[in-house]
This record gives C-alpha cells, sequence and structure tokens, in this order.
C-alpha cells in the first residue's frame, strides 16, 4: 500500500513549498494566513492571532510588542483541530516569532496529541540558498524530487540577474526597502540579496540578516534613488494606506525618490515576505520596477503600483 502523507503547514511559504512539489492534495490542514494556493483555503484552520490584526501599524506593533514583553506567544495553535486532522507531518518555522506561530509553540501542541506523533519539519530561512535547501528537505521529507521544481526557479532568477548585472554602474539606483511603517524598519533577510539580482543597490538590510529597526534621520540622509514599501502580512491597498500615512512625515518631501516619483508600493503579504517559491515573483517585481525598460512581467497592479504620493501635499 502507498503511504499517503496528511501534511499541516502552519505558514504561508510553505503551504506555496507544498504546492510547489505538486502535494496540495496531502494538504489537510493550514494556518490562518495561507491563501494561496487559493485552493488550500478550504482546508481547516489550525491557528489564530491573540492579538487584533486590524488598525493603524503603530497600534498593529504595540499590541504584538505588548503580547512579546508579557512573554506570551502572538499565536495559538488550535490542538482540537490537530487532533481530529491526525498529520503525518507538520511545516512551521523558527524565522520569527512575529510572522506565524513558533516551533515552541507547535512542539508543545503536538506533545499534547494522542492519535498521531507527526513530524515537525521547521524552515528558518535568511537567504535564496536557504530557501532552496528548505525546499529540498521538505521534498525530500515527503517522498519528491524537487530538481524539476528547483531548477525552473533558479533559471527565472538567472535571467533577472544576467540581464540586472550587464547594466553600467551608474544605471544602479540606490534602494531603500521598507517593511513596517511606524515605527520604520528596514527589510533584511533575503530582500538586499533580491535588490542586487534585480540591479539595485540596496540600503539599510543585509544579506542574511533580520530586519532592522530605523530612525527617520537614517531614511534623509541615506536619501535613496527608489523607496519600495513593503510591510509584512500587508496587500496592495493596505501598503497604500501606509504610504499615505508615510508622506505625512514632515521630512517626506526631502527625500529624492519623492522629488522623482520613484516611489512604489507592493504586495508584501503575498510576496516579499514569504520566504518560499514566490520570492522568485519578487525578483522580477523589483526587476520590474527598478528597470522598466529592460524587465516586463506584468505584476504591475498587482504585485507592486506607483505610489500617488509625491510631495506632502499629495
Amino acid at each position: 500500500m502507498t503511504f499517503t502523507p496528511r501534511i499541516v503547514s502552519l505558514i504561508p511559504s510553505a503551504t506555496e513549498i507544498i504546492a510547489l512539489l505538486g502535494l496540495t492534495d496531502a494538504l489537510v490542514g493550514r494556518s490562518h494566513e495561507c491563501d494561496y494556493p487559493i485552493e488550500v483555503q478550504s482546508r481547516p484552520v489550525c491557528t489564530e492571532p491573540k492579538f487584533d490584526p486590524e488598525g493603524t501599524s503603530s497600534q498593529i506593533h504595540d499590541r504584538v510588542s505588548d503580547l512579546l514583553q508579557s512573554a506570551l506567544s502572538v499565536y495559538r495553535v488550535k490542538t482540537d483541530v490537530l487532533e481530529e486532522l491526525q498529520p503525518t507531518h507538520i511545516l512551521t518555522q523558527a524565522q520569527c516569532e512575529v510572522c506565524a506561530v513558533s516551533l515552541a509553540d507547535v512542539e508543545q501542541a503536538v506533545a499534547t496529541l494522542t492519535h498521531s506523533q507527526p513530524q515537525v519539519i521547521s524552515l528558518q530561512p535568511n537567504t535564496l540558498a536557504e530557501v532552496w535547501a528548505d525546499i529540498e528537505r521538505v521534498a525530500n521529507a515527503l517522498d519528491i524530487d524537487p530538481n524539476p521544481a528547483l531548477t525552473a526557479l533558479k533559471q527565472r532568477v538567472n535571467h533577472c540577474s544576467q540581464t540586472a548585472q550587464s547594466l553600467p554602474a551608474d544605471q544602479r539606483s540606490t534602494v531603500a526597502c521598507i517593511e513596517w511603517a511606524n515605527p520604520l524598519m528596514g527589510a533584511g533577510n533575503w530582500i538586499p540579496e533580491l535588490v542586487e539580482l534585480a540591479g539595485g543597490t540596496p540600503l539599510f538590510g543585509k544579506v542574511g540578516q533580520h530586519s532592522a529597526w530605523l530612525q527617520w534621520s537614517d531614511l534623509i540622509e541615506a536619501d535613496p534613488d527608489v523607496l519600495v514599501i513593503m510591510p509584512c502580512g500587508f496587500g496592495l491597498e493596505r501598503t497604500r494606506q501606509d504610504a499615505t500615512e508615510l508622506a505625512q512625515h514632515p521630512d517626506w518631501a526631502k527625500l529624492k525618490a519623492v522629488q522623482t516619483g520613484r516611489i512604489y508600493i507592493t504586495d508584501g503579504n503575498h510576496y516579499f515576505n514569504r520566504p518560499g517559491p514566490r520570492l522568485v515573483d519578487s525578483l522580477e517585481i523589483l526587476a520590474e520596477l527598478l528597470h522598466p525598460d529592460l524587465f516586463q512581467f506584468g505584476y504591475r497592479a498587482k504585485g507592486w503600483d506607483v505610489a500617488a504620493h509625491t510631495s506632502t501635499n499629495a
């Protein structure tokens, strides 16, 4: 009899890895944030936030900070749902306790299960190479050949990078990627790597290192050619609201990117914030907005757009 896995994914990037490997039918449960591909939305939800995810960036930041300072986890695992699903594999993460349920939360939940002893696979990628390694690790655990999928992804990356690397130095714009609006946070981990591959010069974030908080003075001093807004967990329209809030800052009009109209909003939730297969889409988005004369992938209006605010009076 052929073994059929019963997979629960508790992080969106892992759900997308499962889909990439052709195992969507084996997915029996998901996190409250797993929404792609669309067919996974019918699966039972196994997690929930302990805070109200609505409100301004500042309000959300304060709620999460209060939970963390109280030594509480930010999310809750629904152990009753896991018990009913009887998974053979649970995919989770140890990368960020704010982004999804932590490995410790999952291990604690699994310890209470009486009808199954699932294998827990924890992902912690900080670079593209580590994303590739995670895809391979998940595939190996589920007895799937990852090479066809990985080869296709890497070919797309090579297309962007080889084209962008041919650009002269004076066509490589300095790029500031903002992962949170209030307080300001510069995007780290895999984002600086994507910017470089797309033919830009990243500011603030360092490849493979966690995102860092910024002061407005840091942004003004760096004065990027391009500002890309990609708040963690926010779609395109919600990011548009954050751009409006940023534009109210008294120093906004001082930025070169504002004066030249090179402020871009993105769907960070579906692309840049998820360290899975669609980081390749994220690379293509950056390439498209940085060098529209070289790249036209068709992401505008669904993955990115030009922000409407180019001055404090916009």
